[in-house]
């Protein structure tokens, strides 16, 4: 028993370094379990262009003039490039199914400014949503796009036993978009149409707090937008 413990605390001192060192390197915070405060001496915006990982992301927001509503007081939940990839590909052959040549030449240059400027709105939220804030009931928000028909956003923790043995639990920041009513107080949420669902995506990081305002970042994968386009060979 006690090499079981033991070992049950290196793992949780291997799990803290981790997070540690992913914080000084990366500048943002690992999500899950207890969390450190990430505070960066940047904008929204400069945080966004200083990493690798949003440089599809931060080429849109250029594209949509976005810049200074990024960097206005509020809480913003970034895609990294795998959605904004996927994305790009889809709105590439809606252009190709229009003009019926698969050899165009499409980049993020293309897409129409207003279009993603709109779309982008779905993604930010007036003021500081803090970790801190939130508990696994979660609240219901309008995004600074407005009141949408059928739609809201649920900003939540979501409880999970990711680490089995060593830690009771952990809590990820969790981003919804709800279609209609909140699938999690439907008596039987299986028996929802496919597409009424609601669109759940944990944060891979969370609680990034710039000189300007609040950012969470998605996990990778989920298509910027919620696209659910055909993409490009």
């Amino acid at each position: 028993m006690k090499i079981k413990y033991v070992y049950g605390i290196c793992i949780i001192a291997i799990l803290a370094l981790v997070t540690i060192s992913s914080c000084q390197k990366d500048d943002y915070v690992n999500d899950g379990g207890k969390i450190l405060s990430g505070r960066v001496n940047m904008t929204t915006y400069d945080y966004l262009k200083s990493n690798k990982k949003f440089d599809s992301l931060v080429k849109i927001i250029d594209q949509a003039g976005m810049k200074d509503e990024i960097n206005g007081n509020i809480t913003f939940f970034a895609t990294t490039n795998y959605g904004a990839a996927d994305y790009v590909s889809a709105k590439k052959q809606e252009k190709i199914t229009q003009v019926g040549d698969e050899n165009i030449k499409f980049s993020i240059a293309d897409i129409n400014p207003a279009e993603l400027k709109d779309s982008l709105k779905m993604y930010m939220f007036a003021g500081k949503i803090t970790r801190n804030q939130l508990n696994t009931e979660g609240r219901l928000f309008n995004s600074l796009l407005g009141p949408m028909n059928g739609i809201t956003w649920l900003i939540k923790l979501r409880r999970a036993n990711d680490y089995g043995t060593y830690l009771d639990y952990v809590d990820y920041v969790n981003f919804t978009k709800v279609i209609g009513t909140r699938d999690d107080l439907e008596a039987n949420p299986s028996a929802i149409a496919q597409d009424r669902r609601d669109i759940s995506i944990d944060c891979q990081t969370s609680n990034i707090i710039t000189t300007t305002g609040v950012l969470h970042v998605l996990r990778d994968g989920p298509r910027l937008f919620f696209n659910a386009g055909k993409m490009a060979n």
